[in-house]
């Protein structure tokens, strides 16, 4: 069977939980970054793998994987080792419910294609800081969801003291959230979780700051 491949790219939150999922379950794969911020995710030849020219996707196990959350789930569904998803159907849909409150609610409001047409809405030295202030209110909004969910479920981890998909989509949306310098003092659960899983060998591995199509300084 071929090396599994993943096209990704450095600091898309979907491209990053991908990372983290094939590091949890020690697959090892090819990275092929995909420049974003250049749209050569609208190149002809990327666009004919995943016509939706989003990031990630990944080819695994003889086929063409797309959408982070799909990917997971089959991650989880077909290497059963290391489980992500707790067994119980109960907790299995609020973990899921917890994982969409990120993917669904936070991500897309802060995305790259988003912020393109935020900032193309004020005059150009005005676009920076209608972006971050942008950024700010949705993330700031979302976390304050997320931070309610967690005084019920969290102990090391989101769900109790072993790591979930709920992990894998949290520390992503953290480090955009830092990234963009929004004020995180309000969510200490969210500080405290995403901390202790910056010393997860898995997170560490599926770090944007180690991928090979990181800016370079």
């Amino acid at each position: 069977m071929a090396r599994a491949v993943l096209y990704s790219s450095w600091k898309s939150s979907a491209s990053f939980r991908t990372r983290i999922g094939l590091a949890w379950k020690g697959i090892e794969y090819e990275y092929r970054g995909i420049n974003l911020q250049t749209n050569e995710n609208f190149d002809a030849a990327y666009a004919s793998l995943n016509p939706s020219s989003k990031v990630p996707t990944l080819l695994l196990d003889d086929d063409v994987l797309t959408q982070s959350a799909a990917i997971l789930e089959y991650l989880d569904e077909t290497r059963p080792a290391r489980p992500l998803f707790p067994t119980n159907p109960k907790e299995r849909t609020k973990v899921r419910a917890f994982c969409m409150a990120i993917a669904a609610d936070i991500q897309p409001l802060q995305n790259l294609a988003t912020l393109r047409k935020v900032g193309a809405l004020v005059s150009p030295d005005e676009a920076e800081e209608a972006k971050l202030a942008w950024v700010d209110h949705w993330v700031t909004r979302g976390f304050g969801a997320i931070e309610a969910m967690l005084v019920k479920s969290a102990g090391k981890y989101c769900f109790g003291d072993t790591i979930s998909m709920a992990d894998v989509y949290l520390y992503p949306q953290v480090f955009n959230a830092r990234f963009y310098k929004v004020d995180l003092t309000a969510f200490p659960h969210i500080t405290r979780i995403a901390d202790r899983l910056a010393t997860e060998p898995a997170f560490m591995a599926a770090d944007p700051h180690a991928m090979p199509d990181r800016p370079q300084p």
